[in-house]
């Protein structure tokens, strides 16, 4: 599989070779216990137990989000978002590689954040469980991470158009008024409101279809080869519509996103607050079932 996945051999090769920065962007995020029970925290601490040489750890939950906003890791403005990137070591013309502990979402979101501003990025397909599990070696530190790290300011962003939706656009497209096919990347029994929720509601925006994120993935947390993908995305591949995608706040909705990027698609769109701001309006419709 070609573009925006590496395989740590991949890794490896282009360190040899080249300056990068590698950032761990892992979340540690509880299954909810009842409706509403939304528990993130940083990833810092398992950071700091193993990761690969070099690596930094990228805070999706606090620096790399906006604390203003009325929900979580909902994306900065892009001046603020490269200011904070800049300080996790990303510099102008050096690529960056994301991976996690987690099963690939949270490198995919930090992924989707870095192409919005135009970064030559790069996701380790499999994560740290794959890098492990190809023989590379692991580090461990509990104490003060890249101390002498200059900032170098990366360059006025030039944002890519077209990454993001938002609730308007959402109502928009209920109302008929645009047209797009809106997909929820969460499971099939979060999709239809059978188990507890992070989010004000169960449920999924009316309409919307049901592509889970993780479906695209195999048991060792990489994506399933390119073949097995255009089969399960052979009909939104075709699709004439943009494509935008949610999830509950627009972290499973991003390994849609880089699924279909890896497969040709670049008309792909994140709806960012996702069901944490749709569900939190009660005028707001959200519908129940498979």
């Amino acid at each position: 599989m070609t573009g925006p996945l590496l395989s740590p051999a991949d890794l490896v090769v282009r360190r040899e070779h080249g300056d990068l920065v590698i950032l761990d962007a892992t979340v540690a995020l509880e299954a909810p216990r009842h409706d509403g029970d939304h528990r993130s925290s940083s990833g810092r601490p398992g950071w700091e137990q193993a990761h690969i040489p070099g690596s930094r750890h990228a805070d999706l939950l606090h620096d790399l989000s906006d604390p203003s906003a009325p929900y979580h890791f909902a994306r900065p403005s892009a001046g603020v978002l490269a200011a904070r990137l800049a300080e996790r070591g990303v510099r102008d013309g050096v690529p960056v590689v994301a991976y996690d502990r987690a099963g690939g979402i949270w490198a995919a979101r930090l992924w989707w954040l870095l192409d919005w501003l135009g970064v030559e990025a790069y996701v380790l397909d499999g994560g740290l469980s794959a890098w492990r599990a190809a023989g590379l070696p692991v580090t461990a530190t509990a104490t003060a991470e890249h101390a002498d790290l200059v900032p170098a300011p990366l360059r006025t962003p030039v944002v890519r158009d077209g990454r993001w939706v938002g609730r308007e656009d959402l109502k928009r497209w209920l109302a008929e008024d645009v047209q797009a096919t809106v997909l929820c990347a969460l499971s099939p029994e979060a999709y239809a409101g059978e188990v507890p929720t992070r989010y004000s509601r169960r449920g999924h925006i009316p309409g919307t279809g049901n592509v889970p994120a993780r479906s695209l993935l195999g048991p060792d947390g990489r994506f399933r080869p390119e073949p097995e993908l255009r089969r399960m995305l052979g009909d939104l591949l075709a699709d004439p519509a943009p494509i935008w995608l949610y999830c509950g706040g627009g972290i499973s909705a991003a390994t849609l996103g880089l699924a279909l990027t890896v497969l040709g698609r670049d008309d792909v769109a994140l709806y960012d607050g996702s069901l944490q701001e749709w569900s939190a309006d009660p005028e707001l419709p959200i519908e129940l079932g498979r």
